[in-house]
């Protein structure tokens, strides 16, 4: 076997380029390419063999298209879990060869016998097959390439199975523009473009057999498994188990399902669709190429134009978005504006596809994440084939109909109906399935968009941290330092370990920094240099203080964060609070808190209440209105983040309040209760951080001594 390419840095392009290179795994691709290529190609041609046997029925033909993705699906519902399993007893190669050949002949038989028993009858047979041949290709695929590049392997592998549906669609529609004049060169060449379709579909079966068998390097079987794999009944229970428990994956899982519900009204209803528009075989091969067009573009450049986007919010508004489209879909009578509307269909239908996978590996355990995707896999297929069954009874019980509107004629059909009514269900279960798994559940959508167009998406749905973080924020004399110290206390009474800092000051850098910043001494700063001075204070904060305690899981509270310098050194300095912002973001790694309470006193009040006054306490009333009015334009931002408390009321009454929003973070819930409510390990947990505690000041002390 050939060795990998040494260069681990390279880009994705080069990767592929050194896993093509390899011989074996070319000639095995390329072979996969071909088929695939004529696979979707018989697709099309199968579902338009079954509009032309309908003799005209609209119907019958919604019937007998669906007849053919049933037809395809089922097998894989019934034997797709034990196929694996019989697959590995055989020898693989020879396994492919003959499978490979038995499909093109099954293709070569349909437009021979073309009757609708036969066409059913075929296609379940040649799903029987392909689903012997998909194991045995994906077991030996690891022994053609290198370990390290086996990822790159199944992208290409990927890349050769969905990436040639758009050029099927287009050989599709052109066969059918030039089958009548392949007709007139020989009378004994098929004159109708399905039947040529099926033909090409055969001929790449035989030539992915004539390819495979050369390939000595697939090994001949793999050991026979001891155990059974689960039947799809036991799939569901299994995972149904592992999933009833996560509100992530239920709205996950219940989102997928109305993806490919809708999906399933779609690809059973798009040739009859275009068949009410007024176009042919042409048409529909064209409307098949863009579905699959959009969503490789969905897939491809979806996760990095949104990648500010947090997935779980991405993935339930994609869907809805997507069911609006359908719904647009629907409402319209022009074929040509249809294309385009399906491409963005399928956009974000592909957004929402590998959105959904990604978040599947992502959010389940790893010891039940196989359970979860068969019980997953299962579902969609059982989805897919009741939809199938479902969506063209209904467009048939609908009919054709026509509404007349003075002098305007509308045409609206079964399955134009059939599709509005799957993209408001499409619509309908992406809202459920958005508010079921958005981590900011008071935040809108919009707010979200307009903070990625301002590039601060990204940081703000960051990593969520292991501790608690609390920042008190406001202006001059709003009683933060006496809330925070309250606040402290009333958490280490629910057990709770806090760290309790201030900025600027909190560390030994900050106090002097502190020093420089506040003093009057200091004389006139410039306003950007301030600015720099206190994102240096901050970040040394959060190194040394603030991420420390969060790893270890406290809560930790500090009096002023950054949204302290966008009001101050942003709006009262009148520089750009945005830019004043993404320093501070930097210099904290994008450290966001957990919430953020902003005590909301006007300036007047606010100032009046202060003894003595430092170097910014000093500025003027209209400095501190610009500040005060900064802080709430923050906090109208992002109501989930911020909780805004008057300040004008007694120390007792914000103090309750406070305690009231503090106790409703999930996160502190986590850290206080068990599963059944009760405070658990919190004195083991105390114990052990006190330990830390100690032996670090102890180093510390030990430290300065030798110093």
């Amino acid at each position: 076997m050939p060795a990998s390419l040494p260069n681990p840095a390279a880009p994705k392009q080069d990767e592929t380029r050194s896993v093509l290179a390899i011989p074996a795994f070319r000639k095995l691709w390329n072979s996969m390419m071909f088929s695939s290529l004529g696979d979707w190609l018989g697709l099309l041609a199968t579902t338009a063999l079954a509009a032309q046997l309908s003799g005209g029925s609209y119907a019958t033909a919604n019937f007998a298209i669906a007849g053919v993705f049933i037809a395809r699906l089922l097998p894989a519902v019934f034997l797709g879990p034990i196929a694996g399993v019989i697959a590995d007893r055989f020898d693989r190669r020879r396994l492919m060869v003959t499978v490979d050949i038995l499909r093109g002949a099954l293709y070569i038989s349909i437009p021979i016998v073309n009757t609708y028993f036969w066409l059913y009858a075929a296609m379940i047979l040649v799903e029987c097959l392909t689903l012997f041949w998909s194991p045995a290709k994906e077991a030996s695929v690891p022994n053609l390439v290198p370990r390290e590049k086996l990822e790159n392997a199944n992208q290409v592998s990927l890349l050769a199975a969905y990436g040639t549906a758009p050029i099927a669609a287009i050989l599709f529609s052109v066969l059918t523009l030039v089958s009548g004049a392949i007709a007139a060169v020989s009378p004994l060449l098929p004159s109708s473009s399905v039947d040529i379709a099926l033909y090409i579909n055969a001929l790449s079966f035989f030539f992915a057999a004539w390819t495979i068998r050369g390939l000595k390097e697939i090994p001949k079987g793999a050991a026979a498994k001891k155990d059974a794999d689960e039947n799809v009944g036991q799939s569901l229970i299994h995972g149904w188990k592992s999933v009833s428990q996560s509100r992530i994956i239920r709205g996950l899982i219940l989102g997928m399902v109305g993806a490919f519900s809708a999906a399933g009204a779609v690809i059973g209803l798009a040739r009859t669709f275009v068949g009410d528009l007024g176009g042919g075989d042409a048409a529909y091969g064209v409307l098949f190429g863009a579905v699959f067009t959009g969503l490789a573009i969905g897939i491809a450049f979806g996760p990095k134009v949104f990648a500010q986007f947090s997935r779980r919010r991405l993935f339930g508004a994609s869907l809805s978005i997507a069911g609006v489209f359908l719904v647009l879909l629907a409402a319209i009578s022009n074929l040509t504006l249809s294309i385009f509307i399906v491409i963005i269909l399928g956009a974000f239908s592909g957004i929402t596809w590998v959105t959904g996978f990604t978040m599947l590996g992502m959010e389940v355990h790893d010891e039940v994440r196989g359970r979860v995707f068969a019980f997953v896999q299962s579902l969609i297929r059982i989805t897919l084939v009741a939809v199938l069954a479902i969506a063209p009874i209904i467009a048939a019980t609908i009919g054709e109909h026509r509404y007349e509107f003075q002098n305007v004629k509308l045409d609206y059909n079964g399955a134009q109906i059939t599709m509005l009514i799957a993209g408001l269900i499409a619509v309908l279960i992406g809202s459920l399935s958005y508010r079921q798994m958005r981590d900011r559940p008071t935040v809108s959508l919009w707010s979200d968009v307009v903070a990625a167009l301002q590039g601060e998406l990204g940081s703000i749905t960051g990593a969520p941290t292991k501790g608690i973080f609390i920042a008190f924020e406001g202006g001059e004399g709003t009683g933060k330092s006496t809330q925070s110290q309250l606040l402290a206390k009333w958490l280490e009474q629910e057990d709770e370990i806090v760290v309790l800092s201030r900025e600027p000051g909190g560390t030994d850098l900050g106090k002097d920094l502190r020093k420089i910043l506040l003093g009057h001494e200091t004389g006139a700063i410039s306003p950007r240099a301030e600015a720099l001075l206190y994102a240096a204070d901050r970040a040394h904060h959060v190194y040394s203080v603030i991420r420390p305690g969060l790893d270890r899981g406290d809560v930790v509270i500090t009096d002023r964060y950054f949204d302290s310098s966008a009001a101050y050194q942003g709006a009262g300095r009148v520089l750009n609070p945005s830019e004043v912002a993404r320093i501070s973001r930097w210099a904290t790694e994008s450290l966001y808190p957990t919430l953020t309470i902003l005590i909301d006193v006007s300036a007047t009040i606010g100032l009046a209440r202060l003894k003595s006054h430092d170097r910014l306490e000093a500025e003027p009333i209209d400095f501190h209105e610009r500040v005060r009015q900064e802080f709430l334009q923050i906090a109208m931002m992002d109501p989930e983040r911020y909780f805004v408390v008057d300040g004008t009321q007694s120390v007792e009454e914000i103090h309750t309040q406070i305690i009231a929003r503090v106790a409703e973070l999930p996160a502190l819930k986590r850290n206080a209760q068990g599963p059944q409510g009760k405070k658990i390990l919190r004195p083991i947990r105390i114990a052990t951080n006190a330990v830390s505690r100690a032996a670090n000041a102890t180093k510390s002390a030990s430290q300065k001594k030798k110093k």
